[in-house]
């Protein structure tokens, strides 16, 4: 193989890597703030759960409001019964009473759902707040193993980087402008050839192009225009046909019925064939 062919394989190899590892670092910030929003979720349902249970103590506090009222109308109104001159005006103070007394019942009603809703509403803090404590611990792990993981891609990639440059000064500079304009607009300049086909573009090579690039010269696929090169290790290995052939079984045949062929000579330049079995005939 070349030496310019086989720093064309080190050269695409430090290419892919050298992507591969700038996509990753790339992505670091989104894997970040995903791990950032699955938190964010868990912070939220924590949230929602505290406000519900101030939600619930502020109503608490408005049904107890709202009972002292109406307990303060009863005693004025019980008050005021005692001093009315008429039965109408009686009834109708009677009336406010019940009124007022039904309110109570109503507000202490709800007072005593919220009692019960709050056991399950602090179980929800609660509970909100240990998947928050075991997300946070298990968050921060990810993004540190995230920061680890980006370091340990930069440190590969100084060094790909380096691999790169090394095997671009091997390459002949005609060349190399040929696989970095072909690398550009096809994603790679280089391509493997075996069984006569160019793995990338699959086109099948002529028998003369296919054993130019098997003896190691310079050839570019006429395709795809990527520099080939063959590695033999590759190559798929073909059965081939055995030099010896099976001979074929012959029949049974009783040797005294059987008619063979015999040459005979009449003359100079003529000859017949005579078929005799081994009784004579003829």
């Amino acid at each position: 193989m070349l030496p310019d062919v086989q720093n064309l394989i080190d050269l695409q190899l430090a290419d892919r890597e050298v992507l591969r590892l700038k996509e990753e670092i790339a992505a670091l910030p989104k894997r970040v703030a995903a791990i950032e929003e699955k938190l964010a979720g868990t912070k939220t349902v924590l949230e929602n759960a505290k406000i519900a249970v101030k939600a619930d103590e502020a109503n608490r506090r408005k049904y107890e409001t709202a009972i002292k009222d109406a307990q303060q109308k009863i005693s004025k109104y019980r008050d005021q019964s005692l001093e009315v001159k008429t039965n109408e005006q009686y009834r109708a103070l009677m009336h406010e009473i019940q009124f007022a007394e039904q309110d109570i019942r109503a507000n202490e009603d709800k007072i005593l759902e919220l009692m019960v809703n709050a056991e399950a509403r602090e179980k929800s803090v609660k509970a909100a707040e240990l998947e928050l404590k075991a997300e946070m611990a298990e968050i921060e792990k990810e993004k540190t193993e995230a920061r680890e993981r980006n370091a340990e891609d930069e440190k590969q990639l100084a060094e790909w980087n380096a691999k790169r440059e090394k095997a671009r000064a091997g390459v002949d500079p005609d060349l190399l402008r040929h696989y970095d304009r072909v690398s550009k607009f096809r994603g790679s300049g280089l391509s493997e050839v075996r069984d006569q086909q160019c793995l990338t573009c699959r086109v099948m090579l002529r028998p003369q192009t296919y054993n130019d690039v098997r003896s190691g010269k310079m050839v570019i696929c006429e395709s795809c225009q990527r520099v080939l090169y063959y590695n033999p290790a590759n190559e798929i290995a073909v059965e081939r046909p055995s030099l010896t052939a099976k001979r074929r079984a012959r029949p049974k045949i009783h040797i005294d019925k059987a008619w063979f062929y015999r040459p005979d000579f009449e003359g100079i330049g003529e000859a017949f064939l005579a078929f005799v079995n081994t009784q004579g005939s003829s």
